[in-house]
């Protein structure tokens, strides 16, 4: 079984712009309940901004606790699930790529920094101040989005764009600048994710990835250390042990089916490779969930 991939289309409550989805938190999540109430990934960007509630939730096994002030961004493939312990409030919304950047020609959406690399966080925390700032940018385009005012695809993606900014601020407060700027090294480190989420099932070595962009391995770990502090052993293998939690957690195929899926020669390396990298072995981390 696999994971569902939950598409625009499928929130859309009325006839309204093609590639954008925005609503207040409590109104989505009564519309959707049928969508979201198990573990599910999207093919769209995501952002929401919680204004009241708490909870949990996890994205991609790592869990998050909401609070008023707390923004998640999620990009396409990644697997989410909320857990509620009091009302949630607020605001989603979520586009497809096309939506944002062929209105932005010149900027891609990997530029801000919670789209950049799967290594960078999802998750931010404002402050009051710039929580109520946020809101209202929040409240405004989706007043937008209800209305049908003359050019209200072009307001609505320049205030997605000026809301992106803002939470770019906020979310580097703390980061040297010089080292995120960097477009070169971004940009390889790009592509190289891109890479490896096409590739990682058969090809499992970074010499592969360093041909296929056409630089040495030495300097693609000189690219990766320098951007995120990792080898691109870790990348690769990291994506490995995320698709093998994924499959043990949302699929009922057997261990040794998955074991199958992964390439990997036989079920008594898989779990030695996956206990090495998590501290459990694939059946006990099955066990967590059920």
């Amino acid at each position: 079984m696999k994971i569902p991939v939950l598409n625009i289309s499928q929130f859309k409550e009325s006839a309204s712009l093609n590639d954008v989805y925005i609503n207040s938190f409590s109104n989505h999540i009564q519309l959707n309940k049928h969508l979201i109430n198990k573990p599910h990934s999207h093919n769209f960007y995501l952002c929401v901004l919680f204004s009241e509630g708490t909870g949990t939730h996890e994205i991609d096994f790592n869990s998050y606790d909401i609070n008023p002030g707390k923004v998640f961004l999620l990009k396409p493939g990644q697997t989410h699930f909320w857990k509620f312990e009091t009302p949630p409030e607020g605001y989603i919304f979520f586009h497809s790529q096309e939506f944002y950047e062929l209105k932005f020609l010149e900027h891609k959406l990997q530029t801000f920094p919670f789209f950049y690399s799967n290594q960078n966080p999802p998750v931010l925390e404002l402050t009051v101040d710039k929580r109520i700032q946020l809101q209202l940018k929040f409240q405004d385009v989706y007043t937008e989005y209800l209305q049908t005012n003359l050019l209200r695809e072009l307001k609505i993606v320049n205030s997605i764009n000026h809301i992106y900014i803002e939470l770019t601020r906020a979310y580097t407060v703390n980061t040297n600048l010089e080292k995120l700027n960097s477009p070169h090294y971004a940009n390889i480190l790009e592509k190289l994710e891109t890479l490896i989420n096409s590739h990682f099932y058969n090809e499992k070595l970074p010499k592969f990835y360093a041909d296929k962009l056409h630089i040495t391995t030495k300097h693609l770990n000189r690219v990766v250390k320098e951007t995120i502090d990792k080898t691109t052993s870790q990348l690769i293998s990291e994506r490995i042990i995320l698709e093998a939690k994924r499959l043990i957690v949302h699929s009922k195929d057997n261990l040794a089916n998955i074991a199958y899926t992964l390439q990997f020669s036989d079920y008594a390396y898989f779990s030695k490779f996956f206990k090495s990298k998590t501290g459990m072995t694939p059946l006990d981390f099955r066990k967590k969930y059920f």
